[in-house]
């Protein structure tokens, strides 16, 4: 294996765990619209995600670093053509973050209010943004002879790339919901197994289309059967959760995201954005890529630091592996 390919599937690794654990992230920011009844139950699904919701954020940050440093030519025209959706979606996160962070500073209904739909508007945004912009990648765009996006923002409003973008959306949703249930205990659990059941069925039709257009798309076997494998691990997910296995269907919608991700990959390679108007000019894993000597100082880097930082993660998550419940959150306290 070349260096070229092991940055493509080091960066494609990044993908799969930034938008795994940041999934279930934004579906939990989606569900405060319309799971929580009250403050305190509003406070159990922060709670769900609070001490880990920061840390899944960090998976971003190394594959944007990554495609910056392996691949420039590929984060040149992807972040000057994508300009406008990858700055909707900063603002959004922007915006997401900002409410949970200052949620808690006061304890004035309309504040909190204030902080509740900055929550559930920064986790829309991005979880429908980021399917669109993955299908549009896998799809192709208009890209020239000199490697530029000559498209504008509407090119980028596709068919195939706003099911993308539906798909993310509904399987965030569902895949926020069976966190709650696998994080929670009581009447809100039963409640967010209850949502992602429903929402479910509505999400495993728009992914199985989703997968299936890929395939006809694609015209590859690999495609076509990590599609299916992924479809399949989403419907075993749904299985597990009528039978309220909640680990089971979190890992079950987990999984499922994560081939989705290594289907469009796979699709992708070795193209890392294919032009729709000349396949000759597309960016690859070849021409897009750094110098060699940039590639092994990187990669020993990688091989160094990747290990500890997952190792963190995973004790994170273990540490704090307990459900909660609204009899676990403090009413509010208001000074004498």
């Amino acid at each position: 294996m070349d260096l070229t390919t092991f940055w493509f599937i080091l960066i494609a690794t990044l993908w799969v765990g930034y938008l795994v654990l940041e999934g279930f992230d934004f579906g939990v920011g989606m569900l405060m619209a319309v799971l929580a009844r009250d403050d305190r139950e509003r406070r159990v699904l922060l709670n769900t995600i609070g001490p880990v919701w920061d840390g899944n954020e960090v998976w971003l940050i190394v594959a944007g670093g990554a495609t910056f440093a392996a691949f420039p030519e590929w984060y040149a025209t992807l972040f000057s053509g994508f300009y406008l959706p990858l700055l909707l979606i900063l603002l959004a996160l922007i915006v997401r973050i900002i409410g949970i962070e200052f949620r808690s500073k006061r304890d004035e209904a309309w504040w909190r209010r204030r902080c509740d739909i900055a929550i559930v508007t920064g986790s829309v945004v991005p979880a429908l943004l980021w399917g669109v912009a993955l299908a549009n990648i896998v799809r192709g765009v208009p890209i020239d002879a000199d490697g530029e996006y000559v498209g504008g923002f509407f090119t980028l409003l596709n068919p195939y790339a706003l099911l993308g973008g539906l798909v993310t959306l509904a399987v965030f949703l569902v895949h926020g919901a069976f966190f709650v249930g696998l994080k929670s205990e009581g009447p809100i659990r039963e409640r967010a197994i209850r949502l992602g059941l429903g929402v479910g069925v509505l999400a495993g039709a728009l992914t199985t289309a989703f997968v299936v257009w890929t395939g006809l798309a694609q015209d590859s076997l690999a495609v076509w059967v990590l599609g299916l494998l992924a479809v399949g691990s989403y419907v075993l997910g749904m299985v597990a959760a009528t039978g309220r296995r909640d680990g089971w269907a979190f890992t079950g919608t987990a999984v499922a995201i994560g081939l989705l991700v290594v289907t469009l990959f796979v699709g992708l390679f070795p193209d890392v954005m294919p032009s729709s108007l000349d396949a000759a000019w597309s960016l690859t894993t070849t021409n897009a890529a750094s110098t060699p000597y940039t590639l092994r100082i990187m990669s020993w880097v990688a091989v160094f630091f990747t290990p500890i930082v997952i190792g963190y993660q995973g004790w994170s998550y273990w540490v704090f592996r307990r459900r909660i419940g609204v009899q676990h959150i403090p009413g509010p306290v208001h000074p004498g």
